[in-house]
Parts: C-alpha cells; sequence; structure tokens
C-alpha cells in the first residue's frame, strides 16, 4: 500500500516549464510502477507519462512525447513529471499513481490498472 501527494502545480505561461512533484508513504514504493495523468474540465482521465518500478522502462503519449519526462527516485520515495514548452492544451489537474505490478519493467498506461492515486495538482498554462 501507498499514498501519495502532489504539489509543483500552478500558473505558467505557453513555453514556459514546470516541475511536478509526488511523494509517497510506505516501505513499498520501490515495487509500484508510477503514472501520471491529467484531466480537463468535462473531459476524461488522459495518460500522461509512466515509469517502471525500477526506472529502466518509460512511456509517453504522443502528445507530450518530447516535452515532458518522467523520472522517480526510490531512496526519497519520490516521482517527478519535468514539462517543457507548455501549451494551453496541457492545462489539466495533474493526478499521480501507483500501479502493482507482475514483474520489473511493466509500465503501465490505463488508469484502471493503477490501484493507487493522489489529490491532483492544477497547472494551468495561459496564451
Amino acid at each position: 500500500q501507498v499514498q501519495l501527494v502532489e504539489s509543483g502545480g500552478g500558473l505558467v505561461q505557453a513555453g514556459g516549464s514546470l516541475r511536478l512533484s509526488c511523494a509517497a508513504s510506505g516501505r513499498t514504493f520501490s515495487s509500484y510502477a508510477m503514472g501520471w495523468f491529467r484531466q480537463a474540465p468535462g473531459k476524461e482521465r488522459d495518460f500522461v507519462a509512466a515509469i517502471s518500478s525500477s526506472g529502466g522502462t518509460k512511456y509517453y503519449p504522443d502528445s507530450v512525447k518530447g516535452r515532458f519526462t518522467i523520472s522517480r527516485d526510490n531512496i526519497k520515495n519520490t516521482v517527478h513529471l519535468q514539462m517543457n514548452n507548455l501549451k494551453p492544451e496541457d492545462t489539466a489537474i495533474y493526478y499521480c499513481a501507483a500501479a502493482s505490478v507482475l514483474r520489473p519493467g511493466i509500465a503501465p498506461t490505463n488508469n484502471y490498472e493503477y490501484g493507487y492515486w493522489g489529490q491532483g495538482t492544477q497547472v494551468t498554462v495561459s496564451s
């Protein structure tokens, strides 16, 4: 089991950067794959980034590939999302999530595969 708390959201201009952080509690953090998802008003919760338990595998959708980078520190029990060249369409509430996996190297991309979620942090990008 793991508890997650996001931070680092805010208001930035298009083209700017923002770094989100997710702090996890519990001793089993290193056994979970981690992901970031986002949800804009009236829309579904979309996949943003995922990283395997050891950090060796990462996935991104085309919408953020080349602009966003996910990373983790299993000693500090944290995961981060570095967001560069932000666009107005990136505006959403961003959620950190943890997923149990059957074997190392797996980084799920579907929200139903994640059993633990943070409360979210708002990211707003102005044009």
